[in-house]
């Protein structure tokens, strides 16, 4: 079936800014792809691309330009071109999802208990970072919700008082209670690292994501093989797109965990290419959602319930933005839901 492809920007507004160890995030950039059939503008097909402009391999100045191009390439060929978007997973994403939007013609993409809304994927509580009475709340408020695994973005503040937030939380919840992961998004030089790790493993983590920034695989293979703390890779598999050096990297690296967001590690075929290459060395992995707005989110999280994997992912919870798309995603507890049907359409893009 023929179909044209537009492109729709949309600017989405955080309720509250969204602090990383890289900056705050006040609004998020994104761009739908929209397909519609030719012979019935009905049938559509959307899909959402949304890079972070200060981490994703794809963004620049001329994203847009680039991403019109490509889309009138797929409208000329009618299929996704995936040589010629390696290098763009944030655009190869948008289209890949479209497309399982338009073939299925229905919102629930794939079909498994949690499309179906007969079960939850259980999820992470995200502390964002901001001062230290900023955290504890949003903590107090995760634990309150019944979250049985928090993740907190360290690396904003001073280090102690982040020692002081893990400790507030071993102090009323111990580790088969409540499972913490930590986030430093590469806050730790290499020299202090390992001696950071130590101290962080007072507080029995599950694992710490980035603690060096990218780039230095020696460096991470010596943390790899030392740490006290089992090491989850993220921001290092950003821009490795390339099969042979994805494999050469874990080899070299060896981590203990791998953290995949489709948005920024090769779209649905790249992160696939990811997990079976993680297996083939048992490394573990979950996957993660990157800030999309509840049309990744949907296609993400659908997408995420077809692998099995039973360790708590980092999904989002829909709730971010003031001006976010409405669809019928919802948390209880711990657990992302979706009640998507057939019929459940998208309003407020076209």
């Amino acid at each position: 079936m023929k179909f044209t492809v537009d492109i729709v920007p949309h600017n989405l507004h955080f309720k509250r800014p969204a602090g990383t160890s890289r900056g705050v995030y006040f609004d998020h950039q994104v761009w739908y792809v929209v397909l519609r059939s030719v012979t019935n503008p009905e049938h559509i097909g959307i899909g959402e691309c949304a890079p972070l402009f200060d981490l994703s391999c794809d963004y620049d100045e001329s994203y847009e330009k680039r991403l019109r191009q490509f889309a009138k390439e797929f409208q000329e060929k009618g299929k996704i071109d995936y040589e010629a978007l390696i290098e763009f997973p944030s655009m190869l994403f948008g289209f890949e999802t479209a497309l399982r939007h338009f073939e299925e013609n229905t919102l629930r993409l794939w079909d498994t208990p949690f499309s179906r809304g007969e079960q939850g994927i259980p999820i992470n509580g995200l502390i964002w970072m901001g001062d230290f009475s900023d955290m504890y709340e949003q903590i107090e408020a995760k634990l309150k919700a019944g979250f049985r695994c928090v993740k907190l973005k360290i690396g904003a503040i001073q280090f102690e008082d982040e020692l002081c937030l893990l400790k507030h939380i071993r102090e009323h919840f111990s580790a088969d209670t409540i499972e913490l992961r930590v986030d430093a998004n590469g806050a730790f030089s290499p020299k202090d690292a390992l001696e950071k790790l130590k101290r962080l493993s007072e507080f029995e983590l599950h694992s710490i994501e980035q603690p060096i920034r990218a780039g230095q695989w020696e460096a991470m293979r010596e943390l790899t093989g030392n740490t006290p703390i089992p090491i989850a890779l993220d921001e290092e598999l950003i821009g490795v797109n390339n099969p042979e050096t994805k494999a050469k990297l874990l080899e070299t690296i060896r981590p203990q965990y791998i953290i995949l967001k489709p948005t920024l590690h090769g779209g649905l075929k790249g992160a696939e290419e990811w997990i079976e290459l993680a297996k083939s060395l048992q490394i573990d992995w979950w996957i993660t959602s990157a800030l999309e707005s509840n049309i990744g989110l949907n296609a993400i999280a659908q997408w995420c319930s077809t692998l099995n994997n039973p360790l708590p992912q980092g999904l989002g919870t829909g709730g971010l933005y003031t001006n976010n798309i409405d669809l019928p995603l919802h948390i209880e507890r711990d657990c992302l839901w979706a009640n998507i049907d057939r019929s459940t359409t998208i309003r407020g893009i076209i």
